[in-house]
């Protein structure tokens, strides 16, 4: 059950947090490049802040300005930043770092880049509370770890600590970082894209967790999301920016129910609603223009002649059982998938859906034959992949092809983006050199990024636009099979309305099958002929996509449908 937002009136107190004139600008061969034109807002003490925007808008530069931990060379050039009555912008060093963590705390948006690989999650939460001196002693310490992870969702904390980051999900990792921000219960959370991993359940964990401490403690949270209904349940006030500019604020709900300004009403238009039907269902009403980015308009239009044929993914009683290190060089099991069973047609999307650590993305990993099974097969077009030979196996993988959750793990920082998506192309020997450039620039007009992109670098992209370039990166070979774990969840909802219409447009004219693995109930809605409800490692529940949603048969899965924020708000519908 929610809880209402408390009402923060500012006539009552001074806000913790005074944003004026605020302009950030980059060096690029010697010449700023200016990316923030002065924004300004307040935040007042516990106070739930939302900034929306789609993906480049600068809302966490934004932020990241206000805590001094801009990127590379990017800088203030003009501006003030009031924290509690005292100036941040040309603060010294030493200053700021007593105050992040401590004051304010930060949960970044990429997991994977900000937990180190060789060390363990339990290491990892320890170190910032040591940091921070909330705890003197080993036992304390390792307690308060295990508190701040339960706080954030985490099941089997004290088991979970042993592990490194690899083997969590990307929803985990999130929820450590999540565990890690909130250890030193700052008066202000800056929660960048907190949720984007998460499944609905944890969320709401997760987000009355949050409130609650804004509630009891006067901390205040500004939450970077471009999810329009957790911005709608659970913020107060409401920003949203459009190319590094403030274009609307205020109450949140009246903002996204009766949006004012052309681009607040764009991104209105293009969130996903349950009402929809999947891309490609037969038309009800006449399609508004697509110029409008209107996703309940692009699940009604009609996509002709997609043809479902025989099956081509079989995949029967699939099981993987990691090890487990313990102490005194033991190890104890655990079960990640158990006995999964299901088929995926020619030319049809399956979802896998289900809550952080139900096995989705472990069943990923052993379709595309980076995990081994510990039993069961996996059959490809009639071969048991798992009896493949090296040669066999490296010809499977051009007709089948990954799109990863985590863009900023699967992307390599010393190549460039044009190399990146250039390199399935390499390793395959597709083409020669300007075939392969024009396709590079094919696919970055395709996921809708700019083409001068080709020769920028992974850290130099915001977290939208990597993902975005691993989406093109999937596309390069026009494989038959594509596996996309979590491939919207970092997109806002207009670049997301158009990858799925253009996943819906390629699944048509190429007859590609889709594995969709997703926590978005929604956008299972869209793209999804047939869903797979996974819970601790089982399949659950197995229909068709209007069956589980309109008549789920689980307890479980009805519970996934009722955690969605904003469903009952009807925000795009």
């Amino acid at each position: 059950m929610t809880n209402a937002p408390r009402q923060t009136e500012a006539s009552d107190m001074e806000p913790i947090l005074s944003v004026r004139d605020l302009k950030v600008a980059f060096s690029r061969h010697k010449q700023d490049n200016e990316v923030l034109h002065g924004v300004s807002f307040d935040v007042y003490p516990g106070e739930t802040v939302a900034i929306v925007g789609e993906s480049g808008s600068g809302k966490s530069t934004t932020m990241h300005a206000v805590i001094d931990l801009l990127p590379g060379t990017g800088r203030v050039t003009e501006g003030s930043v009031m924290w509690q009555g005292r100036e941040l912008v040309g603060s010294r060093r030493r200053d700021m770092e007593s105050l992040r963590g401590r004051e304010i705390g930060l949960v970044p948006q990429d997991p994977m880049s900000n937990l180190n690989p060789v060390w363990s999650i339990g290491f990892q939460v320890e170190e910032a509370i040591r940091a921070n001196g909330l705890a003197k002693n080993r036992k304390d310490v390792k307690a308060r770890a295990i508190e701040v992870l339960q706080q954030a969702g985490l099941q089997d904390a004290e088991k979970r600590m042993r592990q490194y980051p690899h083997q969590f999900s990307g929803g985990m990792k999130q929820r450590a970082l999540i565990g890690i921000g909130l250890a030193a219960n700052p008066q202000l959370l800056i929660a960048d894209e907190p949720t984007s991993a998460l499944d609905v359940t944890v969320q709401r964990v997760v987000l009355d967790h949050l409130q609650s401490l804004a509630s009891e403690r006067d901390t205040a949270v500004v939450f970077i999301t471009h999810d329009l209904g957790l911005a709608a349940e659970r913020a107060e006030k409401l920003i949203v920016m459009y190319r590094g500019n403030v274009v609307e604020s205020g109450p949140s709900r009246e903002i996204l129910q009766d949006p004012k300004h052309p681009y607040t009403r764009r991104l209105v238009s293009a969130v996903p609603s349950l009402a929809s039907r999947r891309l490609g269902s037969s038309p009800d009403v006449a399609p508004a223009p697509t110029e409008s980015f209107d996703i309940a308009s692009l699940a009604e239009t009609e996509l002709k002649d997609r043809q479902i044929g025989a099956p081509l993914v079989e995949v029967t009683d699939l099981t993987k059982v990691y090890k487990l290190r313990k102490g005194n060089f033991g190890h104890e099991d655990l079960t990640a998938v158990d006995r999964a069973s299901f088929t995926i047609n020619r030319g049809e999307t399956m979802a896998l859906v289900g809550e952080s650590g139900s096995g989705k993305s472990t069943i990923a990993k052993m379709v595309l034959q980076l995990e081994k099974p510990t039993s069961g097969s996996i059959r490809i077009d009639g071969a048991d992949t798992t009896q493949l030979g090296s040669k066999q196996l490296f010809d499977l993988r051009r007709k089948l092809q990954p799109v990863f959750q985590d863009p900023y793990g699967s992307l390599d920082p010393l190549r460039n983006i044009g190399n990146t998506i250039m390199e399935p192309l390499n390793v395959h020997k597709v083409g020669d050199s300007a075939s392969r450039r024009a396709r590079v620039l094919e696919l970055l007009d395709q996921v809708s990024l700019p083409r001068e992109l080709a020769t920028r670098y992974p850290n130099e992209l915001s977290g939208g636009q990597r993902q975005r370039v691993a989406v093109a990166r999937g596309l390069a070979l026009k494989p038959e099979i594509l596996v996309l774990d979590e491939a919207v969840s970092a997109l806002d909802v207009l670049v997301q309305a158009q990858v799925l219409e253009l996943l819906a447009e390629l699944q048509r004219d190429l007859g590609l099958t889709y594995l969709f693995i997703t926590h978005d109930l929604a956008v299972v809605r869209l793209i999804a002929d047939r869903v797979c409800v996974m819970r601790s490692g089982e399949i659950i529940e197995q229909a068709t996509t209007d069956e589980v949603f309109e008549n789920p048969r689980e307890e479980y899965t009805k519970n996934l449908l009722a955690a969605i924020p904003g469903a009952s708000l009807n925000i795009g519908a």
